[in-house]
């Protein structure tokens, strides 16, 4: 039976609409597909692959754990699990670690936790939880309730309720709907999905100043700029905010799925046997490979190449930009950037992205009019100059053809 994307028509629930080659390999920042042909993958798997495809470290700890000891009910604990979680307590505000297998049940154990907290040290009328519009939190029905873009909640029913959504980047907006019945802020310090817009540094203080005020807990959603994107172990670091709960995903397993949320020892407590759970969560073949990849990531020469890499990106961009005019600005941190569109092409950001696959790179979109760029952590200059001279092509031929 020859496998191509018609059988995907014939087999598969059509919720997503995948593009029509199908890769087969993958090393590094490069990818080939079923007929031989090479691209560049500054895509990373929406800022998974943090190491590339098939990181010899990554392999050998997959390997190695394969050999030993595949699952275990949470009856029990395992050594991958513990060590890592040592590490990241270690590298990070956290004491506690809960791990689940995607950044949308680490967002739920988060909004759970948040809520017994505040129901155990406060009572049941602090339930109240506060996220942004155009933020993502996961596809989960609280998570994606809690994420302010409507269009992924809409059409299933009644939702979660307790849950408002204000401005990002707004300080009043938010001022404006605290009170003591908050029980917890959920932010990205980064919107990703949402265009790939910063939290200004005043506006994250803010955020938690508000946060202390009212006795709220603040969760840094950092599913996407954690684990080295931003050219920081986690994002936080560089805002001068600590939340009291973090979650994180994607880069964690470099491709293999795991999440984890982490926090405090305090708030941990009241998550007490029984109250929350996830059958593969802390399993040992996931958190072996992602102790391995923590050992490559979290070191001054990748996290420090981050910005180096950035800088080769942002130096790219500034060039085709110059010469087609397309962008309006680039935004974003480290390795996680965002080119918006300016007025005349706004709309057509999966025209630049399907007119890359034709010219061997892979992109991504953040919304209509925002390209986004998530590679491995450690592509090389080499990759990331054929991959924007590919790119450029690109973008030629979706001018040429607006012209």
């Amino acid at each position: 039976m020859p496998v191509t994307r018609a059988l995907f028509d014939q087999v598969m629930v059509p919720n997503y609409n995948p593009a029509a080659m199908i890769p087969v390999r993958g090393e590094g920042s490069r990818v080939w597909d079923q007929d031989g042909r090479e691209y560049v993958d500054f895509a990373g798997g929406i800022a998974v692959s943090c190491l590339g495809h098939c990181h010899p470290v990554m392999v050998n700890a997959l390997t190695e754990q394969a050999n030993k000891l595949w699952h275990l009910s949470n009856v029990l604990t395992n050594e991958p699990a513990l060590r890592l979680a040592k590490k990241l307590t270690d590298a990070t505000f956290a004491e506690r670690v809960y791990y689940a297998n995607s950044g949308a049940e680490a967002n739920e154990a988060a909004l759970k936790l948040a809520r017994r907290w505040a129901l155990e040290v406060h009572g049941e009328n602090k339930q109240e939880i506060i996220a942004f519009h155009k933020g993502f939190h996961g596809r989960t029905f609280f998570t994606v309730t809690v994420g302010g873009q409507p269009a992924y909640s809409d059409g299933f029913g009644p939702k979660p309720g307790g849950v408002q959504h204000v401005e990002f980047n707004n300080l009043e907006s938010l001022a404006a709907v605290m009170s003591d019945k908050t029980c917890a802020v959920m932010i990205e310090p980064l919107q990703g999905e949402g265009g790939v817009v910063p939290g200004n540094e005043a506006f994250l203080k803010g955020v938690r100043e508000l946060c202390d005020q009212h006795q709220a807990l603040l969760i840094f959603d950092e599913v996407q700029t954690g684990f080295g994107r931003t050219g920081t172990l986690y994002a936080y670091e560089q805002t001068g905010v600590t939340p009291d709960i973090l979650t994180t995903a994607k880069a964690l397993g470099g491709g293999f799925p795991i999440g984890a949320m982490l926090t405090t020892a305090a708030i941990a407590a009241h998550l007490k046997p029984g109250t929350h759970g996830s059958t593969y969560g802390g399993n040992p073949l996931a958190c072996a490979v992602s102790e391995a990849v923590m050992s490559v990531v979290n070191t001054k020469e990748v996290l420090d190449g981050v910005k180096q890499r950035e800088q080769w990106f942002r130096d790219a961009l500034a060039k085709i930009n110059d010469k087609y005019q397309v962008f309006k600005e680039v935004r974003g941190m480290g390795l996680l950037l965002g080119a918006e569109l300016n007025d005349k092409f706004k709309g057509k950001a999966r025209d630049f992205l399907n007119a890359g696959a034709d010219e061997g790179v892979m992109v991504l979109v953040a919304g209509m009019d925002v390209i986004r760029f998530t590679p491995s952590l450690i592509i090389s200059e080499t990759d990331i100059a054929q991959g924007m001279a590919r790119f450029e092509q690109a973008v030629a031929k979706v001018v040429a053809a607006h012209a």
